[in-house]
């Protein structure tokens, strides 16, 4: 009996079905492509740092091979604007870049050397060698709300790929034509580069149990996804029931707290304003990193605040959310808002009769309200955003230590706010992967010192970065070898230095050879 399914993406702003169909995959197919994988492994993991970083290179010159379908195609499967597209496409080619730079430089493998001193007492001390090694076949999540540089070729992708891990990348389901023309231009760079067979696979599905089954195949060895809470605590919870546990670095979102500061307020009223409105629209509010909530205390300049946020906000035209799902949830998470005693909506954007389109929502209550309702402190994930209103310091500090796990926060202050509220750096810095000053948190520089992460509920891995190099580390393991033959050693590892790399020889960074 024929059991083969399949599904189609659905266009967001007409709600139509496209035209294309996609097979689900089956556990057979889905078996047979970690099967590939893992023998892949065995001689991806060996191939010279130069090979791999041309193999990164290669696959962004094929997307942007791609040409205008690639945009085209994931116009119509998500609604998001051409330019907006155009520029994640560049943000995805120069992060898979970037990655082959730090391939290439090399010393992101963290050898260290201690030698041996064959006359010490009273014992003699061994020759001792660490480096970094990759996991084995990632599965990676593609995401909803950046179909480039975070799903099929992504930041996930190619870091795994960078560390030397094979890729099976599950597409997202709202756009999987735009998925499939990144896995040929992946696909291509495999066969011009003679990677192995297995080292990138693109399953395609829109059910749970197909996801399900990849974070439980025993052969995985880790995975790397960006989405929603209940979607990745799903994944980490599979994760952890297996016999063998994996790590999951599930980035899940936050509501990026906000704390606009006295003296600021004062000052600068109008321009914070103004800048927090555009914050919250950007995307139709649908990055990980939008501001949810912001804490003000009552003083000069809040009328002014207040007047500034209500004439941007209502002069703000309404966007074309992703997925009609999304928008529902959206609604949902606005319906339950509007319910809440104390909280008050306080200005709305334009309205456009269109499907999925949803318009920005401003809304105000008391820092007591919000410690007395736990629901205000959740992330709706679009464009609203909540104002919580304090009378003195000691509540903006509480507010700030009564944080969970966050992506961001961020702090408009003057000089003379800082010094008053320097604590509140120090109760940040615990709470968020990043602490943002006089600036906002939408708009993520892929650089390699950039932490996307954050204490939990933001992610399932406070020690990790999903975008920046450091991403890369997320997928190894350290090794050491201890008074191995010299000629068994990892290049990295050996007396003469081969790779030319820096290296922590007997506590000394260096890249100079060992005599």
């Amino acid at each position: 009996m024929n059991t083969t399914t399949y599904f189609q993406a659905i266009n967001p702003t007409t709600n139509e079905s496209l035209e294309k169909q996609f097979k689900n995959t089956s556990i057979e197919e889905l078996n047979d492509a970690v099967a590939k994988a893992t023998l892949a492994f065995a001689s991806y993991r060996k191939k010279d740092k130069e090979t791999i970083a041309n193999f990164l290179e290669q696959i962004a010159e094929e997307i942007i091979n791609l040409g205008d379908e690639l945009i085209t195609v994931c116009n119509q499967e998500t609604g998001l604007p051409v330019g907006r597209l155009q520029g994640e496409r560049g943000r995805t080619v120069n992060q898979l870049k970037l990655f082959a730079s730090v391939v290439r430089e090399g010393s992101w493998v963290d050898a260290r050397i201690d030698t041996a001193i064959s006359d010490r007492v009273p014992l003699p001390k061994s020759d001792i060698r660490h480096i970094l090694i990759p996991l084995g076949p990632v599965a990676v999540f593609g995401a909803s709300n950046f179909p480039l540089a975070f799903s099929t070729a992504g930041g996930d992708t190619a870091s795994a790929l960078a560390s030397g891990c094979p890729v099976i990348v599950k597409g997202h389901e709202a756009h999987p034509h735009t998925s499939a023309l990144i896995a040929d231009a992946i696909l291509k760079a495999v066969a011009t580069c003679n990677m192995p067979d297995g080292v990138f696979t693109l399953l395609q599905g829109n059910t749970r149990s197909l996801g399900e089954a990849l974070v439980k195949h025993k052969d995985i060895k880790a995975v790397g996804f960006t989405g929603s809470f209940n979607g990745g605590k799903a994944l980490f919870d599979y994760a952890n029931q297996r016999l063998e546990p994996i790590p999951v670095f599930a980035e899940m979102g936050s509501t990026n707290p906000v704390f606009i500061l006295p003296g600021a307020l004062k000052e600068k009223a109008v321009i914070i304003a103004e800048g927090l409105v555009a914050s919250i629209a950007m995307g139709v509010g649908q990055f990980c990193t939008s501001p949810g909530i912001s804490f003000i205390e009552n003083g000069s300049g809040i009328e002014q605040f207040y007047q500034t946020l209500k004439q941007k906000v209502t002069n703000t035209d309404s966007g074309t959310m992703l997925t009609p799902s999304i928008k529902i949830a959206y609604e949902r998470g606005l319906k339950k808002l509007q319910e809440v005693q104390e909280v008050e909506e306080i200005a709305a954007g334009l309205e456009e009769v269109a499907v999925n389109n949803s318009t920005v929502r401003l809304f105000k209550t008391t820092v007591e309200n919000y410690q007395r309702e736990a629901f205000l402190a959740e992330e709706n994930f679009g464009p609203s955003s909540i104002i919580i209103e304090s009378n003195s310091k000691e509540q903006i500090l509480e507010s700030a230590r009564n944080l969970q796990g966050h992506l961001t926060a961020t702090i408009f202050g003057t000089d003379e706010d800082f010094e008053n509220y320097s604590e509140l750096f120090d109760i940040l810095e615990l709470k968020v992967g990043r602490v943002l000053v006089n600036g906002y948190p939408t708009g993520v520089e892929v650089c390699h010192s950039m932490v996307h992460g954050g204490p939990f509920p933001a992610t399932t891995a406070s020690n990790s970065t999903s975008v920046g190099t450091g991403a890369i580390k997320r997928f190894v393991r350290p090794v050491c070898f201890q008074d191995f033959p010299h000629n068994k050693l990892p290049k990295a590892l050996q007396n003469d230095n081969p790779l030319s790399l820096f290296r922590i020889v007997n506590g000394t960074i260096t890249n100079d050879k060992i005599e």
